[in-house]
């Protein structure tokens, strides 16, 4: 399988989101990343379902949707509402993960969940059959460009290997600080989608950029 490329929309130019839009339409892109922070969960905030809703309008790829937010339970149906198709909640923020899984995918979303930095993949043994994708946060959430914290190598094996033993079937996807010069390395290790978001669109030419990555 092919791995995939997700460029984060949190580093979009917000003024002229329509024609970065387009361009990931136009790429070699696979889905768009949409990262929504709450300035809780996480001290940033992103944006909400009306921007959502309007990327949804332009897009012809899949919406990648991340809740850095407390609480997302109360949130699972409004952002199926508004075109999600992976739905990721972190695992910190979630009481009763699997209970939170199943609303994803009775919404007729993917679920996924993502881990912090300081998180263990162990935590998740008990719903890795649950799972249509795992986000491993290479960076600590809530701002973009920040620099890659290298344990991610020893957290993505960990991961590839219990996924390898109990025969489940979910993505593996890194989120922050991925680049050309990382990415061969963490596809090597067991990732499957890539996120990016400064490195794509604070480059020269964000659709080679995108076409780079794609070809690693």
């Amino acid at each position: 399988m092919s791995h995939k490329i997700a460029p984060s929309i949190l580093a979009a130019d917000f003024g002229n989101l329509q024609r970065d839009c387009k361009m990931i339409n136009n790429s070699s892109a696979d889905w768009f990343h949409l990262d929504v922070m709450d300035g809780v969960f996480v001290p940033n905030i992103s944006y909400g379902m009306p921007i959502i809703n309007n990327i949804n309008k332009h897009a012809t790829k899949t919406l990648d949707v991340h809740l850095m937010i407390v609480d997302p339970d109360r949130y699972i149906s409004t952002f199926k509402e508004v075109g999600a198709d992976v739905l990721t909640v972190h695992y910190e923020a979630c009481t009763h993960l699997h209970r939170t899984l199943q609303a994803i995918k009775n919404e007729g979303m993917k679920a996924g969940v993502a881990l912090n930095p300081h998180t263990s993949v162990h935590l998740l043994s008990d719903v890795l059959n649950d799972l249509d994708l795992v986000c491993i946060m290479s960076v600590n959430p809530g701002f973009g460009g920040q620099s890659f914290i290298e344990n991610t190598y020893s957290k993505l094996k960990q991961l590839a290997h219990l996924r390898q033993e109990s025969g489940a079937n979910f993505l593996i996807q890194i989120d922050g600080g991925v680049n050309t010069k990382n990415a061969r390395k963490l596809l090597d290790t067991g990732a499957d989608v890539l996120v990016a978001g400064s490195f794509v669109f604070k480059s020269e030419n964000p659709a080679q950029t995108i076409a780079d990555l794609k070809a690693v």
